[in-house]
């Protein structure tokens, strides 16, 4: 399976002076599409943080969407991090600089035109909004943070170079409501079915109310989720606690 991930950079995301937006994005356009988030990282403006970050995913092979940092002000770090992280120089794009001279003019200059200096051989992510655009560099792809321009980008990356991907993993997810039962009372029921199940994943989710309600369930290939949830189900009704669907 394909690890989709998101990194979400800026010290203004981490003091509370902007809320971020693109976590519930990125999860519904990849759900919409059949696909799974496998993880999110909140980043600080902390270069040698941000590049270590980018070196760990790319050699996993991960498909990462980055947000924010590729300004051309001091505390942009994000273009040069992942040079850094690939091991190439920061060049001007000319590309990139035609599509922002085609939006500003003259004007592009001393300081817009900062915004096309890339990492050697990166690819362009096109953007609809002020035509500067982000940027690719082993499937790690670089957007402004601002949504407005930012998610029609990353719906523009899935779309142009991940439908061969569209619903077409073995991936679902099932549980049940299961009352009257702290999560200390499964916790051997979850192992067991873990070590019965390796390749799934359990997750375990309690509610704060009268009836002590947990939602118990798995994620995974279709055929294991079904095996998993029957014999939860036996195993829950052997314990004596009720329990119905969600």
């Amino acid at each position: 399976m394909q690890h989709f991930g998101i990194y979400i950079i800026g010290d203004e995301i981490l003091s509370g002076k902007r809320q971020d937006a693109h976590l519930s994005f990125v999860i519904q356009a990849l759900n919409a599409r059949g696909l799974q988030l496998s993880w999110a990282n909140y980043l600080g403006d902390i270069p040698e943080q941000i590049t270590h970050s980018l070196q760990t995913s790319m050699a996993r092979g991960d498909i990462v969407f980055s947000f924010g940092g590729i300004g051309a002000t001091p505390d942009d770090f994000t273009r040069q991090c992942a040079a850094d992280a690939v091991g190439t120089p920061i060049e001007r794009h000319l590309e990139a600089v035609a599509e922002i001279e085609a939006q500003y003019g003259e004007s592009a200059y001393p300081k817009r035109v900062l915004m096309a200096d890339l990492p050697q051989g990166a690819t362009l992510i096109p953007n609809p909004v002020n035509r500067v655009a982000g940027f690719a560099v082993n499937q790690h792809y670089f957007v402004p943070g601002f949504p407005e321009m930012a998610h029609p980008m990353i719906t523009w990356v899935l779309d142009t170079y991940y439908s061969h991907l569209f619903h077409t993993q073995d991936y679902v997810e099932a549980s049940i409501l299961v009352m009257d039962a702290g999560e200390s009372k499964l916790i051997d029921l979850m192992n067991a079915i873990l070590a019965k199940y390796p390749s799934l994943k359990l997750f375990s989710l309690p509610k704060l109310d009268k009836n002590r309600t947990i939602e118990l369930g798995v994620k995974g290939a279709t055929s294991h989720v079904e095996a998993a949830m029957n014999d939860i189900k036996q195993a829950i009704t052997a314990l004596g606690f009720p329990w119905s669907g969600v």
